[in-house]
């Protein structure tokens, strides 16, 4: 097995993550640093993508794990979660709706196409449910993976500190307004500053992800 792609993730990953500990600010974030490095990396040295990710495919693999050890948290904050049911439940259809409505009115003010407005309204849930539903609502799929994991990337950047910005104290509401605009990758930043907000932001995740499957297809043929 090739140890090349693991090898340059783990590395590059570490050396971002030590830098972000020493300097904690957005333009220090280690996983838009590693991605932009590592694509800088295989581009100038002519490593095909493909390539990459079959040396890399172990870290693909563990996203699985990963994604369901959010619950351990959950499980912990069940209590809390549990007494602020109604709200999480409020927020998470509000949140759903608007936005799926603020991508889908943006994206036809700047001027987007047909297949671009509906490969961007499913961009806040994660990558697997987005693609199922571009595919359903006529979007392109491929198209709606890139935004999907730009909205991550720009969540997992910016949400604690735009939510600092507006002054968003409350701690269910952080973890609710990140897990519904930027499912996985911003809950991987939140819970490293707040467990309790980063459990509720993976529930919103994982129930943002139903709630759009259902809404989306039935809320895409009024929008036409």
């Amino acid at each position: 097995m090739n140890p090349l792609g693991i090898t340059l993730t783990l590395v590059v990953f570490y050396l971002f993550s030590e830098l972000h500990s020493r300097k904690r600010a957005f333009y220090t974030n280690p996983v838009l640093l590693s991605i932009i490095t590592i694509a800088a990396i295989l581009k100038w040295f002519g490593i095909p993508y493909g390539s990459y990710m079959d040396s890399a495919g172990i870290l693909k693999f563990l996203l699985g794990p990963a994604v369901v050890s959010l619950a351990v948290p959950v499980y912990k904050g069940r209590g809390t979660i549990r007494a602020y049911a109604k709200e999480i439940t409020l927020g998470i259809a509000v949140g759903g709706t608007v936005a799926i409505l603020s991508a889908f009115y943006i994206a036809q003010f700047l001027g987007g196409s047909e297949e671009v407005l509906l490969s961007i309204a499913p961009k806040s849930v994660t990558t697997a449910i987005a693609i199922g539903i571009s595919e359903k609502i006529g979007g392109i799929p491929a198209l709606t993976a890139v935004l999907v994991i730009l909205t991550g990337l720009l969540g997992n950047a910016f949400a604690p500190e735009l939510l600092d910005l507006i002054r968003v104290r409350d701690r269910i509401a952080r973890g609710l307004a990140t897990g519904v605009s930027s499912h996985g990758l911003g809950t991987a930043r939140i819970i490293l500053d707040d467990e309790l907000a980063g459990a509720v932001s993976g529930l919103a995740m994982a129930l943002n992800g139903v709630f759009t499957s259902l809404l989306l297809p039935y809320l895409i043929e009024v929008l036409k």
